[in-house]
């Protein structure tokens, strides 16, 4: 998620590390669409309201025999998001040179590189991701 600045959303959830922050994410429901469901679980975990939405990619996930799809979005109301205190406990708006600051000084973790979460990060941040944003990477705890 970003919004009209081009500022990346982060949520992190309650049983990640601390400063562990990744994409938001969630499971399509039974007749849902994946275009439903990323509306549905922007709104449900932040109270976030999308007005674009483009399709990045799909990443088979073995946890649990899951497939990840990637959909970049746009949030028309960034100043009202709040974490939903239930899966996501904290959230947080950064441009690229935050991002990368607080990735440098450890102040904040990324999901794994090879995770489609960590590509959707490296491709808002641009050509410049694997160098810019090389750090220590974090499952769980």
């Amino acid at each position: 998620m970003r919004d009209s600045t081009d500022r990346i959303l982060l949520g992190r959830q309650k049983v990640w590390p601390a400063k562990r922050f990744s994409a938001f994410a969630g499971f399509v429901e039974p007749g849902e669409s994946f275009e439903s469901s990323v509306i549905r679980e922007v709104r449900e975990e932040c109270g976030g309201e999308i007005s674009t939405m483009r399709y990045l990619g799909s990443q088979p996930w073995p946890f649990p025999a899951s497939l990840m799809i990637a959909y970049e979005a746009q949030i028309t109301n960034p100043e009202s998001v709040r974490p939903d205190g239930e899966e996501i406990e904290e959230i947080i708006w950064l441009d690229r040179v935050e991002l990368a600051r607080q990735v440098k000084s450890g102040e904040l973790l990324l999901p794994p590189s090879i995770s489609v979460a960590r590509a959707m990060i490296d491709a808002w941040y641009g050509k410049d991701a694997q160098r810019d944003l090389s750090g220590k990477e974090t499952w769980r705890n």
